[in-house]
């Protein structure tokens, strides 16, 4: 009987805890994955781009993970082209003034850290 009734109320409690087992689940903007995730899809951002400049994040408007065979970040975030030029050594790059708005981006990122694997799954920029 604790076999079947064991599993139902570990899905239970985690669903009465607000927490889906296997569901997105909101983290904080300064969670080490997340902040490798979002380093490695603002460069391919940068790689990707045609623009002269580089572009770097501003702000982290939402950040969610989900485990899965590793660990996927759904990143939401506010993009702002900065002073530096993509042909320049990369420096410390102070935003440009009065470029608009800034771009919103929304990046997916797989991460397998035991094989020290991380890929950018997608990138979605307004």
């Amino acid at each position: 009987m604790w076999k079947t009734v064991l599993p139902f109320l570990a899905a239970l409690l985690a669903v009465g805890l607000g927490a889906l087992v296997g569901g997105k689940m909101d983290i904080d903007a300064d969670d080490e994955g997340l902040q490798d995730a979002l380093n490695l899809a603002v460069a391919e951002y940068n790689n990707n781009s045609n623009n002269l400049f580089y572009f770097k994040n501003m702000e982290v408007v939402k950040a969610q993970s989900q485990v899965v065979s590793g660990i996927k970040y759904f990143i939401k975030a506010k993009m702002g082209k900065t002073t530096c030029k993509k042909n320049s050594p990369n420096q410390h790059c102070p935003f440009q003034a009065n470029t608009g708005k800034p771009h919103i981006c929304e990046f997916v990122v797989w991460s397998r850290p035991w094989l020290q694997d991380i890929q950018l799954l997608e990138n979605t920029c307004n």
